[in-house]
């Protein structure tokens, strides 16, 4: 076993869970993530193997049919899996995002209906909440939706959704002045709808279109989508939680699961840039000997090493923090800005020890330096994570004078 990135403390069951989901990524993703990325086409059968092994239910409660893991263990499996490619992880975040909002705010009915079958990866989730013209600013969303009866009727454009076309659940939030006087603050007025819809593109249900897929850089395979709601009528016991205008905390809750997760996955990318770059260094000769015996190569292969290290450490606390309960947006703003940068960094550095031949798609390299710069924007740019950092920090350092 490498030596990087290692985790203290873990359970026997931690343990074994790391070390299936390790050997699955070496065996089951490694050999054919390239090509799959390449087409760009959605790995269908490393999905129908992670359902079989449970991961769709690492983290619902086993009263709902899941393994009732925690963050920690969630996240380093998200490692593992991101090391061998990040688009895998992608597809199962989203998804535990939604199924921790679930979990967390909504009514016992709306568990009862959706968490089971979530944990069994029959029901895929997917989460909404930005706009093409919304950025980081969420206050800004124009989305919105009307009482109608026992209905609303939702009206928008949303951007941007993971598993927008491979999803049957997406949890969408929109603006809801019902109940809500003009003059309101805007993050009071959200609200988080369920809605269920048929896996596909085109028209998924009435009043609701997915057009299809983004074209990107990377990240390739998982579908990245528009969502259009067009009079889109949706039972008012499908708002998450029952009540109107909690909608911006819920998707802040879960957030903070998803930055985790961003943190983990850049620490898998970062892992596996490391893991080639060390390895083609002792088999790439010049001057008569191979390159990890110049000083040089070997600079930098331990700056990336400890980057690397610094990175997991980060992880590891945010997810510790959150599942203690403690609040732990600080700690995963951290963890989620130091890995996306290193993990930049890193998969650079490997690219620059493969000289020319990491420019060449034969080479993994050429496909992690794609997909680490999305890491750089998912779940909130460096900036949105620097101004939450320093917020938190003046809070708990308040000049007492």
């Amino acid at each position: 076993m490498a030596r990087l990135a290692q985790t203290a403390g873990l359970t026997d069951v931690q343990q074994e869970i790391l070390s299936t989901v390790r050997d699955f990524v070496d065996k089951e993703i490694i050999p054919v993530a390239t090509e799959l990325e390449h087409r760009d086409e959605y790995p269908q059968a490393i999905v129908d193997s992670l359902k079989e092994l449970g991961l769709f239910g690492l983290m619902i409660p086993e009263e709902y049919g899941g393994l009732g893991e925690s963050l920690l263990t969630y996240a380093l499996c998200v490692e593992e899996i991101a090391r061998g490619w990040m688009s895998v992880s992608g597809i199962i975040n989203t998804h535990f995002i939604v199924a921790y909002m679930l979990k967390q705010h909504g009514t016992q009915e709306q568990k009862d209906h959706f968490l089971p079958r979530m944990a069994a990866g029959d029901i895929r989730g997917a989460f909404s909440m930005s706009e093409p013209g919304l950025g980081s600013d969420v206050s800004a969303i124009t989305s919105k939706a009307v009482r109608d009866g026992d209905e609303y009727v939702l009206n928008g454009q949303k951007m941007w959704l993971t598993n927008g076309g491979t999803s049957s659940l997406v949890a969408v939030l929109v603006r809801s002045d019902e109940g809500h006087p003009e003059g309101t603050a805007p993050h009071k007025s959200m609200t988080t709808f369920l809605v269920e819809k048929e896996p596909g593109f085109g028209e998924v249900r009435p009043g609701l279109t997915i057009p299809g897929k983004i074209e990107k850089m990377g990240y390739k395979g998982v579908d990245t989508t528009e969502l259009i709601m067009d009079g889109l009528r949706v039972p008012a016991d499908r708002v998450l939680g029952g009540v109107t205008g909690r909608g911006f905390y819920q998707m802040m809750d879960g957030v903070e699961v998803g930055r985790v997760n961003v943190a983990a996955r850049g620490c898998g990318v970062a892992q596996r840039a490391f893991e080639l770059g060390v390895s083609y260094a002792q088999q790439r000769h010049t001057f008569g000997k191979p390159i990890a015996q110049h000083q040089a190569i070997q600079f930098k292969l331990a700056e990336m090493a400890t980057k690397v290290e610094a990175a997991h450490a980060l992880m590891v606390n945010a997810a510790r923090k959150k599942d203690s309960g403690e609040r732990n947006d600080l700690e995963a703003g951290m963890a989620k800005y130091l890995a996306s940068e290193y993990c930049k960094e890193v998969v650079e550095d490997a690219f620059r020890i493969h000289g020319g031949y990491g420019f060449s798609k034969e080479y993994e390299i050429e496909r992690l330096y794609r997909e680490a710069p999305m890491l750089l924007i998912g779940e909130g740019t460096a900036e949105i994570q620097k101004m939450i950092i320093g917020r938190r920090l003046l809070e708990e350092y308040r000049f007492q004078g």
